[in-house]
């Protein structure tokens, strides 16, 4: 009896040591090294949230409008985006255009670039009515703030996060005017929403009035705020007719070339491997090489999917993305490098 009670003994201690070690492995892949938290990559803190087509229109000639809802769509201000996941899984962005007081209702706008990356074709082509779409969470680096007075200037789709911030500066009483260039009249979305403003709104397609005159931005007083969202080449020369102070832009596309590289090393944390990074590759690209399952997407800083948690060294940001916060413990792969010799990645 005794040594059956040893024996039954002996047989649960290795059944909960077995049960724990496999806990542990769980925790932390490449046990016995030090098990971290969950890495960001791959891993979005924003939640994904789910959303019905429940309408499809074109305002425009190529141009893609969608409506889409959902009870769990959080609330949003003038200015957000949202991370749409396309059924191929790439990730891109778009201004929410809508109504922010419309409940569990958001409306994105979707240009058709034949001689894009990819997304915006697969989405003109896949995104039905009656399908259902992954997204994320709003974020807003666009904001609308508060001012007596506003010149807005949209170029072609760069309308959509204009639209919102029309109706809440005339919903708070400020004076305000826009300026709507396009190449054609056809091409410019949203021409209906914006007829009720009158002569606040000028329509300037460019094969009839040109490139749009911007005398009323170098004539914007002191408190009047510039905003502008559209092709590059109609940012740069917003920036320079107006005061840099009164300037916000909102961007889809890298500002350019954000200067020349230089070469550094990543030690990744979870594998003991260091990798090196050379002055003219991204860290995604080296990463990669090592860890090739590493989620990826955009490859510009936008979308968010190679975010990933920094524990060591300074990080040169070249994203239009993280958040301040966001920014103080993780980087985008993708664009940003470090600012010193090496980073330590959780990864």
């Amino acid at each position: 009896m005794r040594r059956t009670l040893a024996v039954t003994a002996a047989l649960g201690v290795a059944w909960m040591t077995r049960r724990a070690l496999k806990r542990r492995i769980g925790d932390s892949p490449l046990w016995p090294l030090p098990a971290l938290e969950t890495p960001v990559s791959g891993h979005s803190p924003r939640r994904a949230l789910r959303a019905l087509i429940v309408s499809r229109t074109e305002p425009a000639q190529g141009v893609l409008r969608l409506t889409l809802e959902s009870p769990d769509l959080p609330a949003w201000t003038p200015g957000a985006h949202v991370d749409v996941t396309l059924p191929s899984g790439l990730v891109r962005q778009y201004s929410l255009c809508g109504d922010p007081a419309d409940e569990g209702r958001y409306t994105i706008a979707i240009r058709l670039v034949e001689d894009g990356r990819g997304g915006s074709r697969e989405a003109h082509a896949q995104l039905v009515e009656g399908a259902e779409l992954e997204l994320r969470p709003p974020r807003n680096r666009f904001a609308l703030v508060p001012a007596a007075s506003y010149v807005f200037v949209a170029g072609g789709i760069g309308i959509t996060p204009i639209l919102p911030m029309l109706r809440a500066a005339t919903a708070a009483g400020a004076d305000w005017t826009l300026l709507y260039g396009g190449r054609t009249l056809d091409s410019m979305p949203f021409l209906d929403d914006l007829a009720p403003y009158g002569d606040r709104v000028s329509v300037l397609p460019e094969d009839e009035t040109g490139l749009p005159d911007l005398a009323p931005v170098a004539a914007a007083g002191p408190g009047t705020l510039v905003y502008c969202c559209g092709p590059e080449p109609l940012m740069d020369a917003v920036t320079a007719a107006a005061d840099p102070a009164s300037v916000h832009l909102e961007r889809f596309a890298p500002a350019g070339e954000p200067g020349p590289g230089r070469a550094f090393a990543v030690e990744l944390r979870r594998s003991g491997r260091v990798v090196e990074v050379a002055a003219d590759e991204s860290a995604l690209a080296a990463v990669r090489r090592e860890l090739p399952d590493t989620p990826y997407s955009c490859e510009q800083g936008f979308c968010g999917t190679c975010q990933h948690r920094v524990l060591s060294g300074g990080v040169d940001h070249r994203d239009e993305l993280l958040t301040d916060q966001e920014r103080e413990d993780s980087m985008l792969l993708c664009v940003s490098r470090a600012q010193g010799d090496r980073l330590v990645l959780d990864l």
